[in-house]
């Protein structure tokens, strides 16, 4: 196979789902960014790959050359996905559940918590694809923990109280380590307003420091807690280095796909999710694994 085409909807999450795929399988590959002309041409989309019609004029994008394989992660990228694929004669991959859409991928990975249909062409997953490569901006200088602050989103909401709460508690039985702390771009104001009031050893503030030094807290750190807001960072989190997980629980008005996914992880050993206690639990996930099951 010579290389691969990516498409990209935007979404960082998203994209690195497709590169940990091909980075795993060593392969050269191509970026091309996908969106729709209108966003009625969304909803045709779902209309046309019903009764099996597939056109690029629905997209804005030039693609000069051709792949043997087309991947793409997230509903913008399902169908053109397919419409390139056919276009090349090439193999077509989905990085998560193509809801919506015919499950007709060559190969589709299905997170668990998706409670995916049994297929041939569908290989369960139990957390997204990723790929974690340590940049050196973090360099513990002693015994050290890391701590990863997201921030709201359409199902949780990160109250400033109880993550208060939760970080004394951790800075408490932490006392002779050093501290590392990172935000992400949803993190508030007033939730960096808290951070900034520890003080602790190393900050990555992302709204004045727009850096990830996630990847060196799991290589270097004992332990890394993570707030449940993202499966991006969880998924990194289970999948690399030696630290012990611990999740950081959101408010949420009922179960959802991120409480499964993280409920399915700490069931199976990958995670703790913190209810007052630490627990070390630094179970991984191997993904090349899942990689020996899909027809490549």
């Amino acid at each position: 196979m010579s290389r691969v085409l990516i498409l990209n909807d935007g979404r960082m999450g998203h994209l690195n789902q497709s590169l940990a795929f091909v980075k795993y399988l060593n392969l050269s590959y191509d970026v091309v960014s996908v969106n729709f002309k209108n966003k009625w041409f969304k909803a045709l989309s779902y209309l046309l790959d019903t009764i099996g019609m597939y056109t690029d004029k629905l997209f804005d994008i030039q693609i000069d050359r051709t792949y043997d394989m087309v991947v793409g992660t997230g509903s913008t990228t399902s169908y053109a996905t397919k419409v390139f694929a056919k276009k090349m004669n090439a193999r077509s991959v989905a990085m998560m559940l193509p809801r919506g859409y015919r499950y007709d991928f060559d190969i589709i990975f299905a997170q668990n918590h998706d409670n995916p249909p049994k297929q041939e062409n569908i290989i369960e997953i139990p957390a997204n694809f990723a790929y974690v490569e340590p940049k050196g901006l973090y360099k513990a200088g002693k015994q050290s923990i890391g701590i990863v602050i997201g921030g709201d989103n359409k199902l949780f909401t990160m109250d400033k109280e109880k993550l208060q709460a939760q970080l004394d508690t951790i800075v408490d039985a932490y006392k002779e380590y050093e501290i590392a702390i990172t935000t992400s771009p949803r993190t508030s104001k007033e939730i960096e307003d808290l951070i900034a009031s520890y003080a602790f050893d190393y900050e990555a503030i992302f709204s004045k420091n727009p850096i990830n030094p996630i990847p060196d807290f799991l290589e270097q750190c004992e332990t890394v807690f993570i707030t449940g807001d993202s499966t991006s960072m969880i998924s990194e989190a289970v999948s690399y280095g030696e630290a012990n997980i611990v999740v950081l629980p959101l408010q949420s008005e009922k179960e959802n796909k991120f409480t499964r996914f993280i409920d399915v992880l700490e069931k199976e050993g990958y995670l703790h999710i913190f209810d007052g206690t630490i627990k070390n639990k630094h179970k991984k996930i191997d993904f090349k694994a899942y990689l020996k099951d899909a027809d490549l």
